[in-house]
């Protein structure tokens, strides 16, 4: 399983609290191991 990447992390999860992507009830996702494994899902599906 690889490494989180510090920036790639923070700078999308800066990203969608600045823009309002995500809402206040939907928190939880940003969290480290929430937004890695939704990483790792979405390359799965996309291989």
């Amino acid at each position: 399983m690889p490494e989180l990447d510090p920036q790639a992390y923070l700078t999308d999860v800066l990203e969608r609290i600045v823009s309002g992507r995500t809402k206040s009830h939907q928190l939880h996702e940003l969290l480290a191991w929430n937004w890695k494994a939704a990483r790792q899902h979405i390359a799965q599906a996309a291989a």
